[in-house]
């Protein structure tokens, strides 16, 4: 029978029981397990949201070394099955008896979240219940690996931070390009100089949400419809939100304004990532936000204190970015990287030159951070000020017009209406 998988915790209570028992015996137990650094035997986890994407990391935590899944969440109970069904049959394969059944499921995350034996949570639910999520998760103990967009709005963002730093998690933002070698190694050539003075950055990503009119449809017996919308504003269900199990396809609620934020958001948390990544801005950000059609600008445009402007639009084969300086280019995406002059994609980073944080595999570094109690390559300050870039660029095409931003305080300059938009209501009884 298979070795049962014990929690951070109750390993140090045992280890720390063993030692006292043991005190006249130097060196059996090391010092470290006494502290943060001690790890267990595996890193239990939890899963709340199991849609497409949910689905997608959850396969790819199963065949992590020292994991083990022990219980997925979901509000439709057929994606809940599906889940439980894979995870169960995973460990029985591993199983010498063939037979394993050791992941539960749960319709309210906050059950899963109560269990003391899970260590670590993988959140995959639609964007406007990724704030409450995690704040739950942090305050419960648990290690996050949250998808991107980190959010829903700037005023979320700075509040999750917040959590996660008081309550000393370790917490990975998925977006997971920046463990992609050629995002990473163009960030590089960008950050010492061989294209010279950035001048430019394009950013070739999806456009800004739209308010939901879809009309309603019968609600399916195996969605619990209202815990679905959860702090989002009570409306009609309509397949494109959530559909069937069937229907293999990313949903649709990407595109709704009370839901997600479009393009923006969605691929944005890819892309504006790796500029800011490559701008050297994972602390910081732009300062001034012009909507299109405004001063010469037909596209949205950002501006950065360093004198480089940053936009939105098409180019190439698309969803990529585009660095351009006084003496070449660099346009990245996940098919290739490809340099004006061609001589730049064959250059070597020296050891002396700035190297960034190296990550072949997002879940794999996420594990490591958590064992060493470290910081991951995409945490949640990071996650933050990406987003940020992402929803400044949705509040600049909602409201039409420029934005100045301050970037160490947060808020927009002389600016009621804007700053109104930097957080948003939850319905009732959801609350950060």
């Amino acid at each position: 029978m298979s070795k049962r998988p014990i929690s951070r915790r109750r390993f140090l209570r045992q280890v720390v029981g063993a030692a006292v028992g043991t005190a006249s015996l130097p060196g059996i137990v090391p010092s470290s397990v006494f502290g943060m650094l001690a790890p267990s035997e595996r890193i239990t986890l939890g899963f709340i949201g199991m849609g497409k994407q949910g689905t997608y990391l959850l396969r790819a935590f199963l065949n992590e070394p020292g994991t083990q899944v022990l219980a997925v969440c979901d509000v439709d109970t057929l994606k809940l099955k599906r889940a439980r069904d894979l995870t169960d049959q995973f460990y029985s394969e591993q199983s010498a008896t063939g037979s394993s059944k050791v992941c539960k499921s749960y319709r309210d995350f906050r059950q899963l979240l109560a269990r003391d034996d899970i260590d670590a949570v993988v959140i995959a639910t639609p964007d406007h219940w990724h704030s409450i999520t995690v704040i739950e998760a942090v305050r419960a103990g648990k290690d996050i690996y949250c998808e991107k967009p980190l959010c829903q709005t700037i005023s979320e963002a700075q509040t999750m931070v917040s959590e996660v730093r008081r309550h000393g998690r370790v917490f990975q933002t998925g977006s997971m390009q920046r463990s992609y070698s050629q995002f990473r190694y163009a960030c590089e050539l960008v950050r010492n100089g061989r294209i010279g003075k950035v001048q430019t950055v394009t950013v070739d990503v999806g456009g800004p949400p739209v308010d939901c009119d879809l009309p309603s449809e019968p609600v399916p017996d195996y969605l619990d419809w209202d815990r679905w919308l959860g702090p989002a504003p009570w409306r009609p269900y309509h397949s494109e939100l959530s559909p069937h199990i069937s229907i293999d396809i990313f949903p649709n609620w990407r595109s709704y304004r009370d839901f997600g934020g479009g393009g923006m958001t969605d691929w944005g948390a890819h892309h504006f990532d790796i500029a800011q990544w490559g701008l050297g801005m994972d602390n910081s950000g732009p300062v001034e936000i012009i909507a299109p059609g405004l001063e010469n600008n037909p596209v949205l445009t950002y501006k950065y204190a360093q004198g480089v402007t940053m936009t939105r639009d098409r180019f190439d084969e698309g969803y990529g970015v585009l660095f351009t300086g006084t003496e070449g280019k660099i346009e990245v995406n996940r098919s290739y990287i490809r340099t004006w002059p061609e001589r730049i994609a064959r250059e070597v980073i020296g050891p002396e030159e700035i190297c960034l944080y190296r990550s072949s595999n997002h879940y794999a570094d996420w594990l490591t951070a958590i064992r060493t109690r470290s910081k991951p390559i995409c945490d949640v300050d990071i996650g933050r000020h990406s987003v940020i870039v992402c929803h400044l660029g949705n509040i600049a095409y909602q409201l039409g017009r420029k934005l100045r931003w301050d970037p160490v305080e947060e808020l927009f300059i002389n600016d009621l209406e804007a700053n109104r938009l930097l957080s948003r209501s939850m319905r009732s009884p959801w609350h950060l």
